[in-house]
C-alpha cells in the first residue's frame, strides 16, 4: 500500500495533481481542501490512500492525515465510494464533518452535493461512535483568494470532472462571478457545489 508520497509537483488541478517521486510521475485525486494547501507550493509530502478496484487503481492524497482518517472512515461506509468521499471533503473540513456527525446535523451533510437523506443518515449512524475519540485539528477555513485570468475556466473543468453539468456550471459560475468578482477558486468551486 503506498501511504505517503514525497516529491515535486509537475501539475496542479483543483481535483488532482501530477507527483514527479525520483523520476516517477504519480496522478493523485486531491479534494480542494488540499487544493488550497498545496497549489503555490512545489514540493511535497502528501498523505496518500491507494483505491483497488477491478477495473484500476487510484490514488487519493491528503494534505492533512486528518483528512485522510475522515476519508478512510467515509469509505468504509456501503455507498459511500471514494469520489463521494472526496466530494464530501472538497464541502466540509474533517473538523466540520465531525461536529455535524456528532450532533447528527443532516442538512449540513445533505447540503453536499449528490448526499441524499439516507447517505446523511448512514454516515451520521454508522461514523457517530467512530469519531467520539478523534480529535481534528480545527482546519483553517480560510482559503486564500488570489485571482487569476483563468478562474473561470479552472472552476468549469474542476466542476467538470466532479461530474457536474458543464451548462448548470457555466451558469452558477458566471452568476457568482458577478455577484463577487474577487471570490477566490477554492471558494467559487464551493458556492457552486452548494447551490446544485
Amino acid at each position: 500500500m503506498i501511504a505517503l508520497l514525497k516529491g515535486e509537483i509537475i501539475k496542479v488541478d483543483p481535483t488532482y495533481i501530477v507527483l514527479d517521486v525520483s523520476g516517477v510521475g504519480y496522478e493523485v485525486k486531491i479534494s480542494l481542501r488540499t487544493y488550497s494547501e498545496i497549489k503555490d507550493l512545489k514540493k511535497i509530502e502528501i498523505n496518500t490512500h491507494l483505491h483497488v478496484k477491478e477495473d484500476g487503481h487510484t490514488l487519493y492524497g491528503f494534505y492533512s492525515i486528518s483528512e485522510k482518517i475522515i476519508f478512510l472512515d467515509l469509505i468504509s461506509i456501503s455507498g459511500v465510494g471514494p469520489s463521494t468521499a472526496m466530494m464530501i471533503l472538497s464541502s466540509l473540513s474533517a473538523s466540520e464533518l465531525q461536529e455535524a456527525i456528532l450532533n447528527g446535523d443532516l442538512e449540513t451533510i445533505k447540503s453536499v452535493k449528490g448526499i441524499g437523506l439516507k447517505t446523511a443518515e448512514r454516515i451520521i449512524l454508522e461514523l457517530k461512535d467512530k469519531l467520539k475519540n478523534k480529535d481534528f485539528v480545527k482546519s483553517d477555513d480560510n482559503f486564500s483568494s488570489k485571482k487569476s485570468n483563468t478562474l473561470r475556466d479552472d472552476a468549469l473543468n474542476a466542476l467538470s470532472s466532479l461530474g457536474i453539468s458543464r451548462n448548470i456550471s457555466r451558469i452558477k459560475v458566471d452568476q457568482i462571478l458577478k455577484e463577487n468578482e474577487n471570490v477566490s477558486l477554492e471558494s467559487l468551486i464551493k458556492e457552486v457545489l452548494k447551490k446544485s
